[in-house]
C-alpha cells in the first residue's frame, strides 16, 4: 500500500492519550521546578559572560531551523496556518539575533545596533509578545469549521512573501528598540527593572496565556498542537521568571528563565527532526515495497506475454480441430439431404436441417471467437480508409449473405478516416449484417447509413427499422454472448457487437446505440478525425 506521508504529519496527526499524558507530565514537571524556584527569583548569582552568546546562538539555530521545516509542511500541505506559525519561529530566531547583538557589555559596552539601556529588554518585550500573537493567529486559522484553508498562489511565492514580511517586522521593532527607544517608556535601570516594567512584562504575559488559552480550545489538537501547548507552558514559565518575579538580569530568574525558554524552543525542533526520520524511513519502505511491485509486475508481464502467446497457437490449434469434425457433420448432412431425401420422411428431412443449421452457427461462432481474441493482439496496420468504397463492398456481400436483395439501403456521403481497413471491414460487417438480420422475413428491411464530421471526430450511423431493443438492457448490448432477443427467427452469436465495441475503442473512438422495440435501433460509432480527411 503506497505511504501517504500528509496523513502522518505532526500538523495533521491527531494526539493520542498517551501524548496527551506525557504532555501533562512534561507541563506538571515545569510547574513544580518553577514553583521551587520562584521564591528564589530574586536572588542575584554571578555574571556569567559566556551564557548569553552561547543561550543565544543555541535558540537563534533552533528557532531558524524550526521555520525551515515548518515551511516544508506548509509546501506539502499548504495551510496557511502552518505559515504563519512558520514565520512565527522564523520571526523568533531573528528577534533573537536582534536581541544578542543588542545586549550591553556582550559586544560592546552598550551593544550594537545602536543599542540604549533600554533596547535590549524591548526587544525582549517584542519578541515574546510577537509570537504569541502569531500562535493566536495560528490557532483561529486551524478553527473546524474553516479547518486548512489553502493559499491559491503557489508554495515559493507565499514562503517568500511570509520571510520578507517577518524581516521588516524585525527590522521595525529594531528600529523602534534602538533609534526611537526615546520614544518607549522606560522598563530598564541599568541591570534592574523600574516598575513600569511591571505592567510591560504584564501584557506580554498575557498575550502568552491568551495564545495558550486559543490553541487549547481549537480542537481536536494534532500532535503539533498538543506540544505547542506545552512549549506556550514553558514560555509562560520563562517570562514568569525573568521578567516577572524576578528583579533584574543575573539573577536565579533571569537564568532560569531562559533555560524554560531554551527547552521550549528546542522541543518543537527535536520533534520535527524526530518525524522527518521516521517519515524518511516509511518512504524508504514504501519505495522499497513500490520497487518489488515494479519487479512482480514486470515477471507478470513477461508471464502474461508467453501466455499470451501460448493462447494464439492453441487458438488456431482449437480453430483447425473444431471446424475439422464440424465440416465432416455439415458434409455428411449434405450427402444424406441431397442422396437419400427420397428415403427419408418429413422429420427426418427436418433432423438434416437442424444438423446443419446448428454446425454453421458453431462454424460462426469460432469464427467469431476467434476474431475477438486477435483484436487485442494483432498491431494496428493504420492508413487512409475511404469509408465510402468499403461500406458499399460490405453492403454487396452483407445482401448475397443473408439472401434479401431486395432490402433497401441507402449510403450517404461518409468521411474518410485513419484506421485499420481490414478491422473497420469487421465493425461495418457486423452493424449492416446486424440490421439485415434482426429484420423479420416478414418485412421490408430499411436501412440508412450515413456519417458526419463533427468537431475532432467522424461520426457514422446505421440505422434500421427491424426489431429494435428495449434500452433498459443497454448495458447487456455490448457485451460477449448478450443477446436480447431470443427469437428462434433471429440468429446469432450474440459476439458481434462486442467486437465492433473492441475495435472502434483500439482505434480511440466510441460507440453507443439508440433503439425502441418493434421500430428499429440505430448504432453510432465515432473515430478520431484529427488525422482524416473528406
Amino acid at each position: 500500500m503506497p505511504f501517504d506521508g500528509h496523513s502522518a504529519l505532526l500538523s495533521t496527526l491527531r494526539a493520542t492519550d498517551a501524548q496527551r499524558r506525557r504532555a501533562l507530565v512534561v507541563v506538571a514537571m515545569s510547574g513544580v521546578i518553577f514553583l521551587a524556584l520562584a521564591p528564589f527569583a530574586k536572588v542575584q548569582l554571578p555574571q556569567v559572560s559566556a551564557f548569553i552568546p552561547i543561550y543565544q546562538s543555541v535558540l537563534v539555530v533552533n528557532d531558524l531551523i524550526t521555520a525551515a521545516l515548518l515551511f516544508g509542511q506548509f509546501r506539502m500541505l499548504r495551510s496557511s496556518g502552518l505559515l504563519v506559525l512558520a514565520s512565527g519561529y522564523l520571526f523568533t530566531g531573528l528577534m533573537a539575533v536582534a536581541h544578542g547583538l543588542s545586549f550591553p557589555g556582550l559586544f560592546a559596552p552598550s551593544g550594537l545596533l545602536g543599542a540604549g539601556p533600554q533596547s535590549t529588554a524591548w526587544l525582549y518585550m517584542f519578541w515574546h509578545g510577537g509570537f504569541s500573537l502569531l500562535v493566536i493567529v495560528y490557532a483561529l486559522r486551524k478553527d473546524e469549521a474553516r479547518a486548512v484553508r489553502t493559499l491559491r498562489n503557489p508554495a515559493r511565492f507565499a514562503i517568500l512573501s511570509a520571510v520578507a514580511a517577518v524581516l521588516l517586522v524585525v527590522c521595525g521593532l529594531t528600529w523602534l528598540a534602538t533609534a526611537a527607544q526615546e520614544a518607549l517608556p522606560s522598563i530598564m535601570r541599568g541591570h534592574r527593572y523600574t516598575p513600569v516594567m511591571l505592567i510591560v512584562v504584564s501584557s506580554v504575559w498575557a498575550l502568552n496565556l491568551g495564545a495558550l488559552v486559543a490553541l487549547w480550545r481549537r480542537r481536536p489538537h494534532s500532535v503539533l498542537d498538543l506540544w505547542l501547548i506545552v512549549v506556550l507552558c514553558a514560555w509562560v514559565f520563562d517570562i514568569g521568571l525573568s521578567a516577572v518575579l524576578n528583579a533584574g538580569r543575573f539573577d536565579v530568574g533571569f537564568y532560569a528563565g531562559r533555560i524554560y525558554g531554551l527547552l521550549a524552543a528546542t522541543l518543537v525542533l527535536v520533534l520535527l527532526l524526530l518525524e522527518n526520520s521516521v517519515l524518511y524511513a516509511r518512504l524508504v519502505e514504501s519505495r522499497r515495497a513500490e520497487l518489488l511491485g515494479l519487479e512482480r509486475l514486470q515477471q507478470q508481464s513477461t508471464e502474461l506475454i508467453a501466455t499470451n502467446n501460448e493462447l494464439e497457437s492453441f487458438s488456431y490449434s482449437v480453430s483447425h480441430d473444431l471446424r475439422a469434425p464440424l465440416r465432416a457433420i455439415d458434409g455428411f448432412a449434405l450427402m444424406l439431404e441431397e442422396d437419400y431425401a427420397a428415403r427419408l420422411d418429413e422429420e427426418g428431412k427436418r433432423f438434416l436441417s437442424v444438423i446443419r443449421s446448428n454446425s454453421q452457427k458453431m462454424g460462426m461462432l469460432i469464427d467469431d471467437l476467434l476474431a475477438l481474441s486477435r483484436i487485442g493482439r494483432q498491431e494496428l496496420s493504420t492508413g487512409n480508409v475511404a469509408m465510402q468504397s468499403l461500406v458499399q463492398e460490405v453492403i454487396h456481400e452483407a445482401l448475397d449473405a443473408c439472401g434479401r436483395p431486395s432490402a433497401q439501403i441507402e449510403l450517404a456521403s461518409l468521411p474518410t478516416v485513419q484506421g485499420d481497413h481490414s478491422l473497420l471491414r469487421q465493425v461495418w460487417r457486423n452493424l449492416i449484417s446486424n440490421a439485415l438480420k434482426y429484420t423479420s422475413r416478414a418485412q421490408q428491411p430499411r436501412i440508412e447509413v450515413s456519417g458526419h464530421r463533427d468537431g475532432t471526430e467522424a461520426v457514422y450511423c446505421v440505422q434500421d427499422n427491424g426489431a429494435g431493443f428495449d434500452m433498459r438492457y443497454y448495458d447487456k448490448l455490448f457485451g460477449v454472448f448478450q443477446r436480447l432477443h431470443r427469437d428462434e427467427e433471429f440468429s446469432g452469436t450474440g459476439v458481434g457487437l462486442a467486437i465492433v465495441q473492441r475495435i472502434v475503442k483500439r482505434h480511440r473512438g466510441r460507440v453507443w446505440a439508440e433503439g425502441k422495440p418493434g421500430v428499429g435501433a440505430t448504432f453510432y460509432f465515432a473515430l478520431p478525425a484529427e488525422c482524416g480527411h473528406d
